[in-house]
């Protein structure tokens, strides 16, 4: 299961979104000067055991290293992801 390789950030919703065709995974999130909260991850039913929210921590994690930030896992799945994957170690907070 691939997305579109593209997070984009929701505004109205305050949260981080993919698409991955009709579905979407998301994160909902509070930012601050140089943190993001991830406070909870989901993806629909139909996409759990695809990848599709592994596939999107990863885009959600390059956005938070590009725009320079350290991510704060409150939600546990997203804190889990990240003790799994040493090459962001460097973005927790």
């Amino acid at each position: 299961m691939t997305g579109n390789d593209h997070v984009t950030y929701n505004v109205a919703e305050k949260r981080y979104e993919m698409p991955f065709g009709h579905l979407t995974v998301y994160a909902n999130v509070r930012k601050d000067t140089n943190k993001l909260y991830i406070d909870y991850v989901f993806a629909p039913p139909e996409l759990r055991g695809t990848g599709a929210a592994g596939q999107f921590m990863r885009e959600l994690m390059d956005v938070v290293r590009t725009e320079k930030l350290m991510a704060v896992p409150i939600c546990g799945y997203a804190a889990s992801w990240l003790r799994q994957h040493s090459d962001y170690h460097d973005l927790i907070s």
